[in-house]
């Protein structure tokens, strides 16, 4: 899988496509954020961001499309543009395009930020979708200034579903960003569909702004988000150090959608606020998770050769799972439609927890290798999966 890629450069305007993978979690949300490790993997449902970017015009100042910037959402039906005066006015001395230096968006550009977004018509049944133009905002005037470009996004991601919806635009606008202003260049490495890759060095710089994207939408993510959507495949994720799992074995996991929306920025400060009312209680919970993890992440390394070892791993996946989501329960982050689905798959043996913020969003059912052979038609429903 590629995380990031692409780009088509000429004279005149610059031509950008990048994309991110969304993520699961198999272990370790909500404690992660409070040092425990977690672990999780990239799903093949990709958000695509694409960028024009206009050259500046010497009379540049209206609100005309090609002396402005540009968001158009083609999931949600919805464009929004700020004329590049606007943007020079409302953020003053705030705008510095400095795209090799991530920082974080300060209180005064957050807060210009804002009154920028008065100006646009959101509906009120999308008003959830500010945080993501906050990001959209800070990070196109942080890493390209004021010049005026078109930024396309479209997505095979579930909004607030658990998935890293946010994390993938984040980090696939990122990307986009990058490579139009120069700071990274495409490797020479084509990968799946085509796809140029971008080299380590430069996808650290891409995950670095997809972060500080994260911080304005979620408050106080952990960054395991932007990470696994950056880097792909699986990965060990503790206090902002990645490592890199090697599944030798497919993990198959059924993702079901409860199509019950929550507030991750919500979920994450009621856990934080459990946490001071019970700081002994809940150490110990972020203590058990950061165990599981660590177990996990080494059976998941583990190379399984005939169909009983593959079975015994294959159990203690399930179980360390079915911990975790009890722990999760401790947390107060389930919900009615989890544990119906919980209860649903256990009635065939399958074990599943939530995944992501919880509170709703998906769950996740671990499929044995055992029961595809019995099962068939099961393979319709495996809709995500695990990379190798």
């Amino acid at each position: 899988m590629d995380p990031v890629a692409g780009t088509a450069e000429h004279r005149g305007p610059v031509e950008v496509r990048a994309r991110a993978p969304g993520k699961i979690i198999l272990t370790g949300e909500h404690a992660v954020v409070h040092g425990s490790a977690a672990v999780a993997a990239a799903i093949d449902l990709y958000t695509n961001s694409s960028l024009l970017l206009r050259p500046a015009g010497p009379g540049e100042g209206g609100g005309a499309g090609s002396s402005a910037v540009e968001l158009d959402l083609r999931d949600s039906g919805l464009t929004f543009s700020w004329p590049c005066s606007r943007l020079r006015g409302a953020l003053g001395e705030e705008i510095s395009a400095n795209p090799g230096a991530p920082a974080p968006c300060s209180p005064d550009q957050l807060a210009a930020i804002a009154r920028l977004l008065q100006d646009q018509d959101i509906p009120e049944a999308k008003i959830w979708l500010s945080a993501g133009l906050s990001a959209f905002l800070f990070l196109y005037t942080s890493i390209l200034g004021c010049r005026p470009g078109k930024a396309v996004v479209s997505s095979d991601l579930p909004m607030g579903a658990g998935l890293g919806s946010s994390a993938a635009f984040c980090v696939s606008m990122s990307g986009a960003l990058l490579t139009a202003a120069g700071a990274v260049s495409v490797g020479a490495h084509r990968g799946a569909e085509g796809w140029e890759v971008l080299e380590k060095g430069a996808l650290e710089l891409v995950n670095q702004w997809a972060f500080q994207g994260e911080k304005i939408i979620h408050g106080k993510p952990s960054g395991i988000d932007n990470s696994v959507s950056t880097f792909g495949k699986m990965i060990k994720f503790k206090k902002g150090e990645l490592t890199n799992l090697e599944s030798r074995n497919p993990v198959k996991m059924l993702i079901t959608d409860t199509r019950v929306g929550r507030n991750t920025k919500a979920l994450v400060a009621g856990v934080s606020e459990r946490a001071s009312r019970h700081p002994d209680a809940m150490a110990s919970v972020f203590h058990a998770v950061n165990t599981i993890s660590e177990e996990l992440s080494s059976i998941v390394e583990l190379v399984a050769e005939d169909e009983i070892a593959i079975t015994s791993k294959e159990d203690k996946l399930a179980e360390l799972m079915e911990m975790n989501q009890g722990l999760l329960q401790c947390m107060g982050v389930s919900h009615s439609s989890i544990e119906t689905v919980l209860r649903t798959t256990l009635k065939y043996s399958l074990v599943s927890k939530l995944t992501g913020a919880g509170g709703g969003g998906c769950v996740l059912t671990l499929i044995p290798t055992c029961i595809l052979f019995y099962i068939p038609w099961l393979h319709l429903f495996l809709h995500g999966f695990i990379q190798k």
